[in-house]
C-alpha cells in the first residue's frame, strides 16, 4: 500500500470516527434483544482465544463495547482503535481497560508480544495485507487471531459495502468494505497462519421485531447448517493459529 493511500485511509478512519462518536452502539446495532444476541455470541467467540494470564491485543476497540467481556477472561488486555474521540468513550465506559490510541496495521509493540489477537467488524476498515502481516508480527508462535468480519456474500451487506449513498447511509466509512471466506483464508495462508478455519454465520437481522427473536434463532440454527444457504449469512467467524 503506497504512503499516500495509506495516509488517506489513515485520516478517513479518524474522521469516521469523530462522526460517529456518540452515536456508534446505535449505527452499530448492538442495541435491543436481536443486537443483543448477536453481541453475545461474538464476544463468547472471541473470548475463546483468550487465556487467563496470557496477554491479548484487540483491535479496533472503539467504544469499548467488547471489551469488558473480553476482560472477564482474566488475560492481560491492551484495546486499541485509531479514533481518539471513540477510545475516549471507552475510558469512561470501563475504567479498568487499557485504552491506547494505535495503528491495527502498525501498532509499535514488540514482535512476538502477544498470546492471542482480537478484533469484531475491524479487518474490514484496513488494509488487509498489512493488517495480517503485523497481527503475526505480534503473535507468539502458537498464537491465535479471532475475528469476526461482514459477509460480503450476503445480499444486505454486498449492497451495503458497494452501493456508495447507501454505504454513506447507513454509517460506513468510505475505504470499508466486506470479505468473501476463500480470498481472506488465502490471505491469512499467504501470511504464514496455519489451520485457518473461516465460516459464515449469523442470520439475526437487528431491524426486525424483538419479539421475533426465539423464532429467527430456531431458524438461523438450520440455515447455518445447510451447504450453500449458510454461505449467504450476515458474518464470518475466522479463527487462525501463528
Amino acid at each position: 500500500m503506497t504512503g499516500i493511500l495509506y495516509e488517506d485511509r489513515l485520516r478517513s478512519e479518524i474522521a469516521h470516527g469523530k462522526k460517529l462518536a456518540g452515536v456508534a452502539e446505535k449505527i452499530w446495532n448492538w442495541q435491543g434483544a436481536i443486537g443483543q444476541a448477536r453481541f453475545r455470541r461474538r464476544v463468547k467467540f472471541l473470548a475463546l482465544a483468550l487465556k487467563r494470564g496470557g496477554r491479548a491485543l484487540e483491535l479496533g476497540c472503539g467504544t469499548g463495547l467488547f471489551s469488558e467481556g473480553l476482560l472477564a477472561r482474566g488475560a492481560e488486555l491492551f484495546s486499541i482503535d485509531i479514533s481518539g474521540d471513540l477510545l475516549e468513550m471507552a475510558r469512561q465506559k470501563l475504567p479498568r481497560g487499557r485504552f491506547e490510541e494505535r495503528d491495527a496495521c502498525a501498532t509499535g509493540f514488540p514482535d512476538g508480544y502477544f498470546d492471542a489477537v482480537v478484533g469484531s467488524s475491524v479487518l474490514h476498515h484496513l488494509d488487509q495485507r498489512t493488517a495480517l502481516a503485523e497481527i503475526f508480527r505480534v503473535l507468539k508462535p502458537g498464537g491465535a487471531a479471532r475475528f469476526t468480519e461482514p459477509n460480503l456474500m450476503n445480499p444486505h451487506i454486498f449492497i451495503q459495502k458497494t452501493v456508495p449513498w447507501i454505504k454513506e447511509k447507513m454509517g460506513d466509512s468510505p475505504h470499508e468494505t466486506a470479505f468473501v471466506r476463500w480470498g481472506l483464508e488465502e490471505d491469512f495462508r499467504r501470511t504464514g497462519f496455519s489451520r485457518v478455519t473461516i465460516r459464515p454465520f449469523d442470520f439475526l437481522y437487528p431491524f426486525l421485531p424483538e419479539k421475533s427473536l426465539p423464532l429467527l434463532e430456531k431458524a438461523q440454527a438450520i440455515f447455518e447448517k445447510i451447504p450453500l444457504f449458510r454461505e449467504l449469512a450476515g458474518s464470518l467467524e475466522i479463527e487462525a493459529v501463528k
